[in-house]
């Protein structure tokens, strides 16, 4: 009893809790909506199950034959189930409706949305059904279908077994015997299921829409002409046979539905299956394309509606390879706005620079948004400082520290995309703590992130002392060292009263909630932080975007996810692994997210402060959010509540881009022949690097399995496809503007003589600000898809990166940069459509391998055609790629004399301490200033300039003494070459002297 109640406490604390949770954010209708459909949902099928099996137990029992002669066996069996009958009747029924009910649970949403559903307004091209009956009403009847049978047979077997045991079924010899009223309840049982799979065969020919074919997804030749017609009659005879068992109950006999059976189980065998393979094999196979033209456009049109890109624009693109001078005159916004700062290397310079404690960290990859600095817009690479509860010391790491005291990180870091100061830091135009820069004055408390602890415990009534760490202003030698606070938003359920102590205590097994003296009145709990998990919490019905980025939005860090509906069920469109294609590895026929509809419906943010979460409703014509919106209705604010702020930094999402390229990459081909023929048929090229030289971009490549018009083949992948990146660009045709952007090279078969080159270039204008308050950007959304002529040979990302890596002088200054304990990584190689070409970057970085260090951009890459430059600065870069001079200038223009980028100096990051203590490669530790770089050529950029200026130096004698070295040897001069390889020496012992700060 006890055990019980203890086990009752707990579960009612998990659902008390729960509501508290919602309740706090004004989303308690999601969860009661939820309780009360998975409750009725558990008690239907509950019921639905118990109720026929202890019926069809209960009636073989009642009718069994009451002086029936029995063999030993049987009366053996009845004398220990004799005493147990009561239970086992009552008994086997719950048992099997527990398991049902709590597999029916599980489908409230389903349930929900057939009783909501919304018209597509569209029709499938076989039945003329709206789509939504496919998406909607079919998996609702298929599901009834699928569970009345399993109960039907459940129900019959236990009848079976029953009127067995009882005598009402015997077999003596080749003779069996049964009673009337057994055979009434067997026949019309039997009647029943065959009834239902009448139904089911019927609901089938609708399913073959959806159905993946290996050529395409939805019913191709065979299936429209043999496997549709097949199920129709199939399902004709199964009614028939239905009756036939009715008649059996009536009359006796049983040869007829037993025949009848045996009929149509060969008419499943030849009109389900011989008859269409004798059709594909002897008349579609022979002729494939031409039978299968039809259904290939149904294919075309139904996917490219399905994943929103019907209204791709389409341009031919003759890209030139000659890198002319001046050639980026008409292109000098987005050379200007060339991002030099990669967001996956410089996480650890980010940290270094700007984290301050060890109880501080930035995330592993950054994100890169764009602000208005200055009356311009700038790309910028952001990142918030969140609290790290594994950085503090074996001292600290208490359990009131983690739950009283570092309860939340502070501020964001932000550096220009498309700047590098003199020694190859980030210019920074917001940093330090408290925060100083260019982003304005916000509250920079981030009490809910995406590394927040699972909880901790704020809030004390007003003149109490504050005790929770708000950021170092000091020494740490007293409690008045560091700056505290206390917390003033709502962000979490009350724990002022015993009870909700009591529960939260049960909840996270501490009794620290329950007895510490530092809970009061007005403290609460702030848990289920993470920016994706509290949106997903309170929008069940969406598949969320893998990245919440921040933004400061109205004086505020907001967190902006993006929220998808998706389908499976969309007649006709191809269907795809969600989860693989976003992560860019090997789709799996094992996956269980496949989808073949998908719409960016919601963006929700998430209040860094307060934990607020608001749901704007994105996609307004989607049916499947309409849907949601009758399910969950008020949980969703129209577009026109979004500030104009939030909208300038509303983006368009990666992971549906990342789909959209996918299904692009053959659905581009609107030609149902070329599509059979994949003549034309496209893929994303894999990462060319993994940020260091020692991978090399054409490394051994793994096979993986792809399906496209010609079948199954198969195709080298690394498993890693290039990630698609944000520029603020000018795409042909288009104006400038802040761009999400992919591309192509040729699909190929493994072993073949692979094509590197590019095919096709994406790009999506992700810009949904600038019109004004609750306005959509005219052109957010608009794809336009580059397609290369097919005789031009434009070097694809892949072929770059080789060219990189095969270069004489870039490989040995990379050696050169690489002595002394240092490594080198290669950063994002970016593609941009100028030029009248494709000019390709890719910035470099060197990392010391000492404690400490972390990676400084030194070189930029470049190419243009088959030419390629190697230089300090992009901007120099791009000037000896085009003939002395590009036309135009890179945001980097300066920063290799010691005067910096265009940046300001940000003196809030003037702190020396920069979380780690220790110096690194091209720095040294007793700068003052976290931003030393900055344009200004101010005190701190020159400090940073002058170490730099010796490295400079002497990695331009190395590249000296190489040259004459080289020229020594053609000439062969010895004795020249020997003077000129002890300069080298001498040149490298000097840069790794000046790179390690001595």
């Amino acid at each position: 009893m006890l055990a019980a109640l203890v086990i009752g406490f707990f579960i009612f604390a998990s659902l008390y809790t729960d509501y508290a949770w919602f309740a706090q954010l004004g989303f308690q209708q999601v969860l009661t909506t939820r309780w009360i459909a998975g409750t009725l949902m558990f008690v239907a099928g509950f019921l639905g199950m118990a109720v026929p099996v202890y019926v069809s137990i209960a009636l073989a029992f009642r009718f069994r034959p009451v002086y029936a002669k029995l063999n030993s066996q049987l009366d053996r069996y009845q004398q220990v189930i004799e005493p147990l009958r009561r239970a086992v009747m009552i008994g086997i029924p719950v048992v099997l409706g527990l398991f049902a009910g709590l597999a029916t649970a599980g489908r409230w949403s389903m349930v929900l949305e057939y009783f909501n559903r919304t018209s597509f307004g569209k029709k499938d091209p076989q039945f003329g059904l709206d789509i939504g009956f496919y998406v909607f009403e079919l998996p609702f009847w298929r599901s009834i279908v699928a569970y009345s049978s399993a109960v039907v047979l459940i129900a019959g077997i236990a009848a079976l077994a029953a009127t067995y045991l009882y005598g009402a079924l015997r077999f003596g010899g080749r003779e069996v015997r049964i009673s009337k009223a057994a055979r009434i309840q067997l026949a019309v049982t039997a009647a029943v299921y065959v009834a239902l799979q009448a139904v089911s065969l019927w609901l089938d020919q609708y399913a073959a829409l959806t159905k993946d074919n290996p050529l395409i997804t939805g019913a191709q030749y065979t299936d429209v002409n043999a496997v549709i017609p097949g199920r129709e009659i199939m399902a004709g005879i199964a009614a028939i046979v239905a009756v036939l068992f009715i008649v059996t109950a009536v009359i006796g006999r049983w040869r007829i539905s037993i025949v009848g059976t045996g009929l149509l189980l060969v008419a499943a065998i030849v009109i389900g299956g011989v008859y269409p393979w004798i059709i594909q094999r002897i008349q579609v196979k022979p002729s494939e394309r031409t039978y299968e033209s039809a259904y290939i456009e149904r294919n075309i049109k139904a996917t490219r509606d399905a994943y929103g890109v019907s209204g791709v624009e389409e341009q031919n693109y003759d890209a030139t390879t000659e890198a002319s001078s001046g050639a980026l005159a008409q292109d000098a916004q987005t050379t200007a706005n060339i991002r030099l700062i990669d967001p996956k290397i410089v996480s650890d310079t980010f940290s270094q620079l700007q984290q301050y404690r060890q109880y501080y960290q930035f995330p592993d990859q950054l994100d890169v948004d764009r602000y208005d600095i200055d009356g311009q817009t700038e790309d910028t690479v952001i990142a918030v400082r969140d609290i790290d509860l594994a950085g503090l010391s074996s001292q600290a790491n208490t359990q009131y520290n983690r739950t009283f005291v570092y309860t939340h990180g502070f501020g964001v870091t932000a550096a220009y995309g498309n700047q590098r100061a003199s020694d190859g830091k980030p210019v920074f135009l917001e940093s330090g703590i408290p925060s100083n820069g260019k982003l304005g004055n916000y509250q920079e408390r981030v009490y809910f992130g995406e590394t927040s602890p699972p909880y901790s415990i704020v809030g004390a009534p007003e003149g109490s002392k504050n005790i929770e760490l708000d950021y170092p202003a000091g020494s740490d030698d007293s409690d008045g060292g560091n700056a505290t606070t206390t917390y003033q938003g709502n962000g979490g359920p009350s724990l002022g009263g015993f009870f909700n102590r009591l529960v939260y205590a049960a909840k996270f097994q501490s009794e620290q909630i329950l007895l510490s003296d530092a809970v009061n009145r007005d403290s609460q709990i702030l848990y289920d932080r993470d920016p994706i998990q509290r949106v997903q919490k309170v929008a069940p019905y969406l598949k969320l975007d893998s990245d919440a980025y921040p933004a400061i939005v109205d004086h505020r860090i907001q967190w902006i996810v993006d929220g998808y509906t998706t389908s499976d069920a969309y007649p006709y469109s191809q269907s795809q692994s969600l989860s693989d294609t976003v992560a860019g590895t090997d789709s799996s026929a094992f996956s269980t997210d496949q989808v073949n509809y998908m719409r960016n419906s919601v963006k929700a943010t998430v209040d860094a402060y307060t934990g607020k979460v608001t749901l704007y409703a994105w996609d307004t014509q989607d049916p499947v959010l309409k849907t949601w919106q009758k399910i969950f209705p008020s949980t969703t604010e129209p577009v026109s509540q979004m500030s104009a702020e939030l909208l300038d930094h509303v983006r368009y999402p990666t992971d549906l881009f990342k789909v959209q390229r996918a299904i692009l990459g053959t659905y581009h081909v609107t030609n149902a022949n070329s599509f059979y023929s994949g003549d034309d048929a496209w893929n994303t090229p894999q990462e060319t690097t993994t940020g260091t030289t020692d991978s090399e971009a054409n490394s051994d490549t793994v096979s993986q399995t792809t399906t496209n018009a010609l079948g199954t083949r198969t195709t080298p992948s690394q498993g890693n496809l290039q990630d698609p990146y944000y520029l603020t660009m000018k795409v042909p045709g288009q104006d400038t503007a802040y761009s999400l952007y992919t591309t192509y090279i040729p699909q190929q078969s493994a072993g073949a003589n692979n094509r590197n080159v590019l095919t096709g270039y994406l790009a999506v204008d992700s810009d949904a600000g600038g019109a004004g308050k609750g306005e959509k950007a005219a052109n957010y959304g608009k794809l336009t898809l580059l397609t290369m002529p097919k005789t031009d040979n434009i070097p694809g990302p892949a072929q770059v990166q080789s060219l990189f890596n095969g270069d004489t002088t870039v490989s040995q200054e990379l050696n050169i940069l690489k002595r002394g304990n240092s490594t080198v990584k290669q950063g994002n190689l970016l593609t941009l459509p100028v030029g009248g070409g494709f000019l390709y970057v890719q910035p470099v970085y060197v990392q010391s391998t000492s404690s400490g260090s972390y990676p400084l951009l030194q070189k930029v890459l470049v190419a243009f055609g088959d030419k390629i430059a190697f230089e300090d600065t992009l901007d120099q870069a791009l000037n000896e790629l085009f003939d002395g001079n590009s036309g135009a200038a890179a945001g980097d223009q300066g920063a290799a004399d010691g005067s910096g980028s265009t940046g300001s100096s940000d003196s809030g990051s003037g702190s020396s301490d920069s979380g780690s203590g220790s110096s690194d490669s091209g720095s040294s530790g007793s700068e003052s200033s976290g931003d030393s770089g900055s344009a200004s050529g101010g005190s701190a950029g020159s400090s940073s300039g002058s170490g730099n200026q010796a490295l400079e130096q002497a990695l331009a004698e190395a590249r000296s003494a190489l040259q004459d070295r080289q020229q020594a040897y053609a000439e062969n001069d010895l004795v020249a070459a020997a003077e000129a390889d002890k300069r080298l020496q001498d040149a490298i012992q000097a840069a790794t002297e000046a790179e390690n700060g001595n």
